[in-house]
């Protein structure tokens, strides 16, 4: 998953505010790191996908 495909969704999911917000905060179940240090730390982005699958209520047509 590209990284644009990828912000596209968390905002569509958490709302375009909240999403980034939200990425720098939170520690992601499974990755045990945040959204924005997962990905500086180069997990791939279809990881931290699934890991932000599992914290949050996400939209069937965005799994």
């Amino acid at each position: 998953m590209r990284l644009t495909d990828f912000w596209e969704r968390l905002e569509l999911t958490l709302g375009p505010l909240y999403a980034h917000s939200w990425a720098r905060d939170i520690v992601l179940p499974g990755i045990g790191l945040s959204v924005i240090d997962a990905i500086a730390a180069g997990v791939e982005t279809r990881d931290i996908w699934r890991a932000v699958c599992e914290s949050v209520e996400v939209p069937s047509t965005l799994v």
